[in-house]
């Protein structure tokens, strides 16, 4: 059993802590609002898992002493803003959020509630913050990626499919709509040989009508930018890029676990888990405005050379020994 499908059994368990035994628990329970961006899958379940984990080793249990209230956004703006509405009614201690979508309902949902984020990639440009030393206001937390992985995203497309000439950023501008574009600005400027082509999509349909259009014409690739809307279509946004034999770096390992070619970006999980340690800090008394934003330290390469094959790829022996993971 993997570690992460593990973590994901102790997190439902602590979700379903029995109600007999919170009825003897004192008045000293504190309550903790969740609210994932993304959807309830395997991802979401293991940083659910991942975060209850962190307040575990912090001595804080669902049930014992802390309320725990899960909602899931699933990409979708609209029920990102009611379910923000519907946690702050709810009055918690604090908040986890993940993604932007989520954490940019809640901002819009309260201004006293601490809101500790988690995998954000832009929370300054998108107005959640004033700036990550001093982010100001009730909210702060973990950015997830770093614009210039752009240009590290196109070296290791690059490397794994040297006859890419046109590269297609996907991306959803409802979703990252700062963050989208400021990835494709640094692609092309990063970019020596080959034409970067930014690719804004909304709907399942456009990722399929945008992916075949764009796969028409010869030596193509694909990097899919991080927002809430490309991961909660991990396996679609896959299956396109394998119709089309599009060779295509992702933003997150589910992407290459679901058969994608490679991946290289931060674990959410362990964000996550940080995540948990601010929200400890603010059960016992921290002001929220003390906590600066926190960049990633470290970045995780997934290579799926089963998916390789497939596109008749070939990938470098380096770039296989530097990987953390290689799925064959």
């Amino acid at each position: 059993m993997r570690r992460r499908d593990f973590l994901g059994i102790l997190g439902s368990a602590a979700m379903a802590w029995p109600r007999a035994a919170r009825a003897q628990q004192t008045g000293n329970m504190k309550r903790i609002g969740v609210l994932f961006g993304g959807a309830e899958n395997e991802e979401g379940r293991g940083r659910l898992a991942a975060f209850n984990e962190g307040l575990r080793a912090l001595g804080h249990t669902a049930g014992r002493d802390v309320e725990i209230d899960v909602r899931w956004a699933a990409g979708d703006n609209t029920k990102a803003q009611a379910l923000a509405k519907e946690l702050v009614s709810l009055k918690p201690d604090a908040i986890f959020s993940t993604a932007t979508v989520a954490t940019r309902a809640l901002k819009r949902a309260t201004t006293e509630i601490p809101i500790i984020f988690a995998t954000v990639s832009d929370p300054v440009g998108d107005g959640l913050i004033a700036s990550l030393a001093r982010p100001g206001g009730n909210i702060t937390g973990f950015t997830s990626f770093e614009f210039s992985l752009a240009s590290k995203w196109l070296d290791v497309l690059k490397e794994v499919a040297p006859q890419t000439i046109r590269i297609a950023m996907l991306f959803n501008p409802a979703t990252a709509p700062g963050g989208g574009m400021s990835y494709v600005r640094i692609a092309e400027a990063a970019a020596r040989t080959s034409q970067i082509v930014a690719m804004p999509v909304g709907s399942v349909d456009d990722i399929n009508r945008s992916m075949d259009q764009f796969a028409a014409q010869p030596n193509g690739g694909l990097i899919v930018v991080p927002d809430s809307f490309t991961n909660q279509n991990t396996e679609l946004i896959v299956a396109a890029a394998a119709r089309n034999r599009l060779p295509a770096v992702y933003p997150l390992r589910n992407f290459s676990t679901a058969g994608g070619l490679i991946s290289y970006g931060v674990d959410g999980a362990v964000q996550a888990r940080q995540a948990a340690t601010y929200v400890d800090r603010i059960l016992r008394g921290e002001k929220v405005s003390g906590l600066p934003v926190q960049a990633p330290n470290k970045f995780d390469l997934v290579i799926n050379l089963r998916t390789a094959k497939t596109l008749g790829l070939s990938v470098p022996q380096t770039l296989q020994v530097a990987a953390d993971e290689v799925i064959e």
